[in-house]
């Protein structure tokens, strides 16, 4: 498709998830590495189905106005989408699974297996699988069952005993079933067959006196794009409790099926389904490749995984410090996540539950997964009569059983849990505690860029402040106080918020840097983010672009913008991604400002659901110390040759599968080492023997 100034968001999606699948073809990067990218461009398929794709068949259906045309713009992903995954099972089929093979971890069949193995399998299935196996048959007395959302299927044509007539019948594979089952394990080799290969092999057992025909994989993903009228809904967590019931009776836009099922097959199921011809997907080889996320967690070949980076510890928490003095101490101080633990905020909210001179704990939550330390700590506080406020939000996409299970235990604790504000999503990262203290009351405020997630803060990039600066602290309680009650947004002292004042104060800045830009004293922008789509941001970069302004954008995925379609702001626009082994999150906007610089970090990406439908922050980084810090993560990252792909094109990225050359500018590992090598420092000036014992730990 044609490109002009904005590119279009699902066309700039599908060429990040590209970007992913590079990593796969990669050689550089460890075989069980590789194979995990190719789990993780299936996982983020997934979703594109269940949400971008849907929306765009809403307006294709509807006749509503979008930025593309929507028919044109169906039939461009459908085409780029299988693409992409035939380059998927090349790299699949054709590199990894024989080159782990040779190395000693091998996916077989059945039908490779020995006579002891097959044995060893009949038994384990009898007692572990068949059990839970259900063949739903389908017939006059036996309607067609309800397909689960992104499940494993599998559909067996067959001929009951003394019949002629064929029929059909379906197996579903259970989540809680492994995909792959290991057949042997030793110390030198693993061996697996995945769990639709067991169940064909055995299928006896479940389909007694039939004659099996085929049996043939299949999976649908369902339209999950479901939206709530806010407005009209008395009780938001009871509505989202009833759309997830529903999950099995959307509609289905995706129908993968394994490519050497039957013709006769597939098209009884596309009939059944309701799908049709151009939203099946013929799939040549395993289905569902989530399901190696097991096997890519193998720890027994080192040689096949990328070499551990554990966290560091923050050098401006002592041993045995409490996190209140050591805020107390230093003034304000960041953690840049992986690269330093997250422990420091668990252990903050740790030691407020328990500290009889916290009277207060505020905090925002949108994504804190399973078993969260966060939210133990909070049940904690309210256990322990702190007064605990939490906005939980309910509409954070595929997280909304979890968040709404943590209400609930919230909320019987003595919390006061807030389910959102109706029309936005709050999606800041905030904690305001308030502590009495021998001088009066002092309230300690960390923010971050991204989740309150214990798991996703070893995988994510993500830059976290501790302070207790006391204007800052002013604006977060009366954030605070706009999303739990009825308060008119104040001025703030610095932060900007969106929906109410980040767009305007944005375009401001963008625009300040191109007044004070000239030729000889030209401007700097520099914007790491997630995603930039929106429109009117794109345009005044352009056209600050056009007034010497030099900009650099370092977005890992969606970029709408295209330098190209003007010469004049080409020169002048420069835009990078990385895709490594830690997901780039972290959002920087850096302005030089006439040498008056200001720094920024935050929540927000530059996105019209950021900047206008959802509570964000972005937040000034005053101390000198922090901006070098800030520096060195940006002045990384836009060196970066090795995982740092450069737009060269219209939606298209400069090539890192061979730039193995490049390896001493990887920007992630040199940014572990510099924070290394300074906690190393820290430690050789406090206690020799302590660095002794700790790196020793760290270099294992």
């Amino acid at each position: 498709m044609k490109h002009g100034k904005c590119i279009n968001r699902e066309i700039s999606w599908l060429e990040f998830n590209s970007r992913v699948l590079d990593e796969a073809a990669d050689k550089g990067n460890p075989l069980l590495e590789r194979l995990k990218f190719l789990a993780i461009f299936s996982s983020n398929l997934d979703e594109f189905f269940m949400v971008r794709v849907a929306e765009v068949m809403h307006h294709y259906e509807g006749g509503i106005p979008f930025d593309t045309n929507p028919s044109e713009l169906l039939d461009f992903m459908r085409r780029k989408v299988r693409e992409l995954i035939e380059r998927q099972y090349k790299y699949l089929n054709d590199e990894i699974l024989p080159a782990l093979a040779e190395k000693g971890i091998e996916i077989s069949e059945c039908s490779k297996l020995n006579v002891a193995q097959l044995g060893m399998m009949r038994k384990y299935f009898i007692s572990e699988i068949h059990p839970v196996l259900t063949p739903i048959a389908i017939d006059g007395s036996h309607p067609f069952p309800l397909i689960k959302n992104t499940g494993l299927e599998l559909l067996v044509r067959l001929v009951k005993e003394g019949e002629e007539e064929e029929r059909f019948a379906i197996i579903e594979v259970p989540t809680i079933i492994q995909r792959f089952v290991t057949v042997e394990k030793t110390e030198d080799r693993q061996l697996y067959i995945n769990i639709g290969d067991l169940i064909r092999q055995n299928i006896d057992l479940l389909l007694s006196g039939c004659r099996i025909i085929e049996i043939s994989p299949f999976r649908v993903t369902r339209d999950m794009d479901f939206y709530l009228d806010e407005d009209r809904v008395g009780d938001i967590l009871s509505e989202i409790q009833e759309e997830l019931q529903k999950t099995t009776r959307r509609r289905i836009i995706r129908l993968e099926i394994f490519s050497k099922m039957t013709d006769k097959s597939r098209k009884w199921l596309e009939t059944n389904l309701q799908v049709k011809t151009e939203d099946v997907y013929l799939i040549p080889g395993l289905l569902d490749l989530k399901g190696f996320f097991r096997v890519t967690g193998n720890r027994d070949f080192p040689e096949l995984i990328d070499h551990e980076l554990p966290p560091l510890p923050s050098l401006c928490i002592n041993e045995g410090e409490k996190v209140f003095d050591a805020i107390s101490r230093n003034g304000s101080f960041i953690l840049h996540h992986p690269y330093e633990s997250f422990s420091p905020v668990i252990k903050m909210l740790e030691e407020a539950a328990e500290d009889p001179d916290v009277l207060a704990i505020k905090q925002t939550l949108y994504r804190v997964g399973n078993n969260s330390p966060i939210v133990k700590a909070l049940i904690r506080a309210a256990l322990n009569r702190k007064q605990v406020t939490v906005l939980i939000e309910l509409k954070a996409r595929f997280d909304e059983e979890h968040n709404i299970a943590w209400a609930m235990e919230l909320a019987e604790a003595g919390a006061h849990v807030i389910y959102g504000i109706a029309g936005l999503k709050v999606h800041c990262k905030a904690l305001l505690i308030v502590r009495r203290e021998a001088g009066g009351i002092n309230r300690y405020v960390h923010l971050g860029t991204g989740n309150y997630n214990d798991k996703t803060a070893k995988l994510y990039t993500d830059i976290g402040l501790f302070c207790n600066d006391k204007m800052l602290a002013n604006d977060i309680s009366a954030l605070f106080n706009v999303i739990t009650g009825f308060s008119k947004p104040p001025v703030w002292n610095k932060i900007m918020v969106a929906p109410f004042n980040l767009r305007e104060r944005i375009i401001y800045l963008i625009n300040r840097e191109s007044r004070l830009a000239t030729k000889e004293n030209p401007g700097h922008i520099i914007i790491k983010a997630n995603s930039i789509i929106d429109p009117e941001m794109i345009e005044c970069l352009y056209n600050a672009a056009k007034k010497n302004v030099k900009i650099d954008l370092i977005i890992r995925g969606v970029c709408g913008i295209n330098p190209f379609s003007n010469k004049d702001a080409a020169k002048n626009i420069n835009v990078v991604s990385i895709l490594d082994r830690f997901l780039e999150h972290s959002r920087i906007y850096y302005f030089r400002n006439n040498g008056a610089e200001e720094y920024f970090i935050g929540s927000s990406d530059l996105m019209p659901r950021n900047l206008d439908r959802r509570i964000e922050i972005l937040f000034p980084i005053d101390k000198k110390e922090i901006r070098r810090e800030i520096d060195i993560i940006i002045n990384c990252a836009l060196a970066d040759r090795r995982k740092g792909r450069k737009l060269i094109k219209p939606n298209t990225y400069s090539s890192t599968v061979n730039a193995g050359r490049y390896e001493k500018l990887r920007s992630q590992i040199k940014l572990y080492n510099f924070y290394k090598n300074r906690y190393k420092e820290h430690l050789e000036r406090i206690a020799p023997q302590q660095e002794i014992k700790v790196f020793k730990s760290l270099s294992r």
